[in-house]
């Protein structure tokens, strides 16, 4: 993490200073989308971001990426010890652990729920034993914890421009979005963990079963009801990015680039989908270079006109929740 972010942002102590620069790290290497949006945020609030995806990623990571061979056991005895670690450092503000040491003073500076990271973990244990969903209903029961959670934990460091319990919705619905997006690029690749995210009565509706994308994977062969089955996931998933679209406009002005540009994006994930033919059993579809790099450009050019436009805008909500009856400046119209 540059000194520039972290001087802006406050944070002295050497030891904050290692742990935020580690959770940079984690998300330049693994999370290249939301990476690219968060350099759109003002300075003083990447530092956080990277706080609350480093902790995500880690956590992913122990239930996905333990290492070749690890069971079960091995990996729930190191949630187990990341849920222990995070709750200390929720606590106590202290860690050995550099992502929890960092979430916990991004929690404290923010005045983000505890029970936003306990939810949050509890959808990582889900994993561990969890390996497909009955309904849409089933999965989204499972989505509060590891995805919804993640759009009302940034919400605070983004600010908005209305009470944040109005825009919380919005911003869990986006969570959802997102993750939909990438359950769909990642069949294959979640087939291969013994995992399928994709509702097993959507399958079936369709005349597919576990079996039936097994076959796909292995064999390398395309079959019209797996690609029947993608594209109603595929319009699904458009459906809950429009519920989240209205969100948007309720986000702080300086903020409103970064999740503009991450939400077309993710959403572009699908147009790559659809693009290569719904062959996500056998690869993995992209938003192509020049696509990201142009979402990239405007997003860019609308952070520079929101930041200087700063002062002469009203105040966004401040990171706590306004006290009751106190109103926040009308949300300003954000055009896609």
């Amino acid at each position: 993490m540059t000194d520039r972010e972290l001087d802006a942002a406050g944070i002295g102590d050497p030891a904050l200073r290692a742990a935020y620069r580690h959770c940079r790290a984690l998300n330049a290497r693994h999370g290249k989308t939301y990476f690219l949006a968060t350099r759109l945020l003002p300075v003083e609030r990447r530092p956080a971001v990277h706080a609350l995806y480093g902790f995500a990623r880690w956590a992913d990571d122990i239930v996905d990426c333990l290492g070749p061979g690890a069971d079960t056991g091995r990996r729930a005895a190191a949630l187990t010890g990341l849920r222990r670690s995070l709750e200390e450092g929720l606590r106590d503000g202290h860690s050995h652990e550099p992502v929890v040491l960092a979430l916990a003073d991004t929690a404290r500076r923010y005045g983000i729920e505890p029970a936003l990271f306990h939810d949050f973990m509890s959808a990582m244990s889900a994993d561990l034993t969890v390996t497909d969903y009955a309904d849409y209903a089933a999965l989204r029961g499972y989505m509060h914890g590891s995805a919804a959670v993640i759009g009302l934990q940034m919400l605070p460091v983004l600010g908005t421009v209305v009470p944040r319990e109005e825009a919380a919705p919005y911003a869990a619905e986006l969570g959802v979005a997102f993750q939909l997006s990438n359950f769909l690029r990642d069949v294959g690749e979640d087939l291969d963990r013994g995992r399928v995210y994709l509702p097993a009565d959507l399958l079936a509706g369709h005349g597919v079963d576990r079996e039936l994308l097994r076959w796909s994977r292995d064999t390398g062969r395309h079959e019209p009801r797996i690609t029947s089955a993608l594209r109603e996931f595929e319009a699904l998933t458009r459906g809950v990015y429009r519920q989240a679209l209205p969100g948007l406009a309720m986000l702080a002005p300086v903020s409103r680039p970064c999740i503009r540009t991450a939400f077309l994006l993710y959403r572009g994930i699908l147009d790559a989908v659809a693009r290569d033919g719904y062959s996500v059993l056998h690869r993995r579809a992209v938003v192509p270079r020049r696509r990201r790099a142009a979402v990239a450009a405007d997003g860019l050019a609308r952070a520079v006109a929101a930041r200087l436009r700063a002062g002469r805008s009203p105040a966004p909500c401040p990171p706590h929740a306004p006290a009751p009856g106190t109103p926040c400046p009308p949300a300003a119209k954000e055009v896609m």
